[in-house]
C-alpha cells in the first residue's frame, strides 16, 4: 500500500512538470508542423505571383489572388503560432476528467480537416471573394486570440491561467468565434449539403467545448463567476 501511494505521488509530480506536458503536446506539434509544411510551397508560389504582378502592372492584380494569398499566409501563421505556444505553455492547474469532454475537444480540433476531403465548387467572383474575406478575417482573429491567450493554450478542457485581456475582455471564447468564421468561409468553397452539415456539427461541437471549458475554469478560479457575469460567451451583446 505504501509503495502504491508513493507511486501515485511520483506520477502526480511527473504530470506537474513542463516536460511531461511538452511530451503530451508532441503529437499536436508534429501535426501542426506537417500542416505548415504542406501549405508553405503554395504560399511561396502565390507570393511570387503577387510580387510579379506588383512589379509589372499592379492595376491588373486580381483581388481573388491577393485575398487567397493572404488567406494562406494567415493559415501558415496560425500553425506557426500553435507550434510555438504548445511548446511553451504553462502547466495546468486543473484538468477535466472523463472520456466525453476529451473526445469532444479532439473532435472539435480535427473536424475541420474533414471538409477538405470534399470536392471544391466553382464559385462566381463575389461568393468566392466573400469566402476568402471570411477565411482571412476569421483566421486573423483566431491568431490574435491565440497570442492573447499565450501560454494558457490548450486543446482539452484545462485551467492554466485566467485570461481576461484583449478580446477575452468582451467575450469568453474569441478563439472559437474566429475559427467558426473561418470555417464558414471554407464551407462556402465546398458548397454542398454535406459541407453545410459539417459546419453545423462543427458549431455544435465547439459550443459543447465552451461549456466544458467554462465548467473547469469555474472550478479552478473563484473569480471566474464575476468574469462570466460581465462578458458574453461568443457574440458581443447577443450571447
Amino acid at each position: 500500500m505504501e509503495f502504491s501511494a508513493s507511486g501515485v505521488k511520483q506520477l502526480t509530480a511527473i504530470r506537474r512538470t513542463r516536460l511531461y506536458h511538452l511530451a503530451a503536446a508532441a503529437p499536436l506539434i508534429a501535426w501542426y508542423l506537417y500542416c505548415a509544411a504542406q501549405i508553405l510551397p503554395l504560399v511561396d508560389q502565390q507570393v511570387a505571383l503577387v510580387i510579379l504582378f506588383l512589379r509589372t502592372d499592379p492595376s491588373v492584380l486580381p483581388a481573388t489572388l491577393l485575398l487567397s494569398t493572404l488567406s494562406h499566409i494567415c493559415t501558415l501563421l496560425f500553425f506557426a503560432v500553435l507550434v510555438i505556444l504548445f511548446s511553451i505553455r504553462c502547466v495546468p492547474q486543473q484538468t477535466t476528467s472523463g472520456f466525453y469532454p476529451r473526445c469532444v475537444a479532439l473532435i472539435g480540433t480535427f473536424l475541420g480537416v474533414g471538409i477538405l476531403l470534399l470536392s471544391p465548387q466553382e464559385l462566381s467572383r463575389w461568393p468566392y471573394l466573400a469566402s476568402l474575406l471570411l477565411m482571412v478575417g476569421g483566421t486573423a482573429f483566431a491568431i490574435y486570440s491565440f497570442l492573447v491567450l499565450g501560454r494558457s493554450i490548450s486543446i482539452l478542457p484545462q485551467a492554466r491561467r485566467l485570461v481576461t485581456s484583449g478580446p477575452y475582455k468582451i467575450i469568453r471564447h474569441p478563439l472559437y468565434l474566429g475559427e467558426i468564421i473561418a470555417f464558414v468561409g471554407v464551407a462556402l468553397q465546398y458548397f454542398s449539403l454535406l459541407a453545410f452539415l459539417l459546419l453545423i456539427v462543427f458549431c455544435l461541437v465547439q459550443h459543447r467545448r465552451m461549456i466544458n471549458e467554462e465548467r473547469i475554469l469555474s472550478a479552478a478560479f473563484p473569480e471566474y463567476a464575476d468574469y462570466t457575469a460581465r462578458t458574453f460567451r461568443l457574440f458581443p451583446g447577443l450571447y
